[in-house]
């Protein structure tokens, strides 16, 4: 522990009856709790003046070196109400370790995932009545969202690491990512832009990656897909990732190949989802797997399902794959399959403690 935390309640809290109207259908990164977490850095003082305060505006001078030159990380997470009222998160130490690699490649300062965990905590104990519950087992799945973040936040317009940065937690209660069912997304293939390449930032996360795959998904949009496939920079053959989640592809024999990291991000889902497979028996590769085996895969149904993952959806069945020019699909793209929908299940029982958490991955908050 390297700083306190100060907790200075909200004198306008939502009320029981606005929360409760709000978690009956909460949507997704639209509605906020009574409380945000802020901690700043410099080189003199490091990480100082932790607080908790009340939701709410920050003022930020029009030369603050974030709005210039993007010197910003993020993170996403959940917490989860079980059914005896505790509430959990998934892995926030593996969060905190992402987001230590991706300070370091911003050039920012590193916050200890010990003290990142425990400012995530201390936010969701605060507004823990924002955790939604889930009284339908089969398709419960509300959670609060979390977003810790961290910008430069010193007032200078010179071209070099910031000596003021600002580290914040906010909360947003979500519903489910599927409404209606799990069903495939359709995926449009980019071959005019690209994600990242070799040194680059594809690996933190970071909003200008987020930022650099808007116009691709415009593209996406524009022909009725769901999502961006986006290609290797180096030869534009490999497949990378989509606009914010990573990809999977079950083989005929049963194993699985996932592309392997480097200029991709390592996301949490991800790395579960090779731990759960390899303990069903399923061999996993973490490899280059080119655009051209993907489409000859599907075709001749050597590939019999592919899926993506990521936070907020856990896992999603992928279907067609769609370019200029053409598209491929079959009998592995018409509907989820069931190991897609198996790892789904185990993922989201695990989270919300209708499963045994035999990995160790879940983290009580309160």
């Amino acid at each position: 522990m390297t700083f306190d935390i100060t907790v200075t309640t909200s004198d306008s809290p939502r009320s029981e009856a606005e929360v409760a109207e709000i978690l009956a259908n909460p949507g997704f990164g639209t509605h906020f709790t009574d409380h945000m977490l802020t901690v700043e850095w410099t080189p003199e003082l490091g990480w100082h003046d932790a607080r908790i305060t009340a939701y709410g505006p920050i003022s930020l001078d029009p030369a603050t070196a974030v709005l210039h030159y993007a010197q910003e990380t993020f993170e996403g997470m959940k917490a989860y109400r079980h059914a005896d009222g505790s509430v959990w998160t998934f892995r926030p130490e593996e969060n905190a370790a992402r987001m230590a690699r991706s300070s370091h490649r911003l050039a920012l300062p590193v916050l200890e995932p010990e003290d990142f965990v425990r400012c995530v905590d201390a936010l969701v104990e605060v507004d823990q009545r924002w955790v939604p519950e889930n009284a339908d087992a089969g398709a419960g799945e509300k959670s609060l969202y979390l977003r810790p973040f961290m910008f430069a936040s010193e007032s200078f317009l010179g071209v070099r690491p910031s000596q003021h940065v600002t580290f914040m937690v906010i909360a947003s209660p979500a519903g489910a990512y599927f409404k209606g069912g799990v069903k495939p997304l359709s995926l449009w293939l980019t071959e005019d832009y690209t994600r990242a390449g070799r040194g680059g930032m594809g690996a933190a996360k970071t909003g200008g990656n987020y930022a650099s795959s808007l116009v691709a998904q415009q593209e996406a949009t524009a022909h009725d897909c769901d999502q961006v496939v986006f290609l290797d920079v180096a030869e534009g053959r490999y497949v990378e990732e989509l606009g914010g989640m990573n990809m999977y592809f079950v083989y005929r024999d049963g194993h699985v190949v996932t592309p392997e990291t480097g200029t991709i991000l390592e996301g949490i889902t991800r790395s579960a989802i090779i731990e759960l497979a390899q303990k069903k028996g399923h061999r996993v590769e973490e490899r280059k797997i080119a655009i051209d085996e993907w489409r000859e895969g599907v075709a001749s149904g050597e590939i019999t399902e592919i899926f993506a993952c990521g936070t907020a959806a856990v896992v999603t069945p992928v279907g067609t794959l769609r370019w200029d020019g053409g598209e491929v699909s079959g009998e592995a793209t018409e509907e989820a399959g069931p190991l897609t929908m198996e790892i789904r299940q185990d993922l989201v029982d695990l989270q919300f403690g209708r499963a045994d958490d035999a990995f160790g991955w879940m983290h009580r908050v309160v």
